[in-house]
């Protein structure tokens, strides 16, 4: 199994980065998908969560109207449209694989597999 992250990046205050999760090792579409951030010194954050067919989604508040999480099940790809980026969004951010999305939507510790994550830095 592998994830591995994509697109992060400096970008200044109130602009856009788009991040990309590459799957592989196992069935993409039996899983839900998440991203998750982690800022120095604190707890990683569920940020977003996607359904196995893409239709389904959840945020965390902070994110609401901001970001955007999607997937492209012919591609085993999973997405995060980050708009309107603030410092407070600085983290490193990792996508993480949810076996029949059985479990919170965004607690950590109920996510299968994990990516190596990729730095977002708002300055």
């Amino acid at each position: 199994v592998q994830l591995v992250e994509s697109g992060g990046g400096l970008v200044q205050p109130g602009g856009s980065l788009r991040l990309s999760c590459a799957a592989s090792g196992y069935t993409y579409s039996n899983y839900c998908m998440g991203w998750f951030r982690q800022a120095p010194g604190k707890e990683r954050e569920g940020v977003a969560r996607v359904s196995r067919d893409g239709g389904t989604t959840v945020y965390v508040d902070s994110v609401k109207g901001r970001f955007t999480i999607s997937r492209d099940n012919a591609k085993n790809t999973l997405y995060l449209h980050m708009n309107s980026l603030q410092p407070e969004d600085t983290a490193m951010y990792y996508c993480a694989a949810q076996l029949y999305c059985i479990g919170s939507p965004l607690r950590h510790r109920d996510f299968h597999y994990w990516g190596q994550g990729t730095r977002v830095t708002v300055s």
